[in-house]
């Protein structure tokens, strides 16, 4: 299964296509995606049309995006979440089901501590897809949360086969 990780910024959003087949992932792309500046419209059809693309060049079968966490900053805490829904939107323009995880959802499955720091995530997902050449830390969690929902979708299998 090519499984599409998203994770949403406004400036910037990072991506991750792996293929899971059982227990084993392997790398397939990944980068980053500039919204560029000018106004939020803009900034918000750029990331729409630059992940329009990526859906269309790699045909993922699943998708998953990281959910927003509510800070002090309640304008970027808004703003973001309009990415957010960028990175909800296409996938399901393309009739995906996406998965959502927290953040400390993703660390934990990836690197086994909830709180871990980006070197970390990073580190990891280097030691799980050998030989990935990661664009930058968005993307490295970008894939972190692709493998995330691998390992979710492989644990459902598991339990409808018992």
């Amino acid at each position: 299964m090519r499984i599409l990780g998203i994770d949403p910024g406004l400036r910037t959003l990072g991506w991750g296509v792996i293929e899971a087949e059982g227990s084993r992932l392997r790398h397939v792309a990944n980068g980053l995606c500039p919204s560029g500046g000018g106004d939020l419209a803009a900034r918000l059809l750029s990331l729409h049309s630059q992940l329009t693309e990526i859906l269309r060049q790699y045909s993922p079968q699943a998708a998953a995006v990281e959910q927003t966490f509510v800070n002090r900053d309640g304008a970027g805490t808004l703003k973001l979440g309009q990415a957010r829904g960028i990175a909800m939107l296409v996938p399901a323009q393309f009739g995906l089901e996406i998965g959502e995880y927290a953040p400390n959802s993703v660390k934990k499955t990836v690197v086994g501590v909830g709180h871990a720091d980006k070197r970390q995530v990073d580190h990891m997902v280097r030691m799980q897809l050998p030989g990935a050449e990661i664009a930058g830390p968005d993307a490295a969690d970008a894939l972190a949360i692709a493998i995330c929902h691998a390992h979710h979708l492989g644990a459902q299998r598991m339990r409808v086969r018992a």
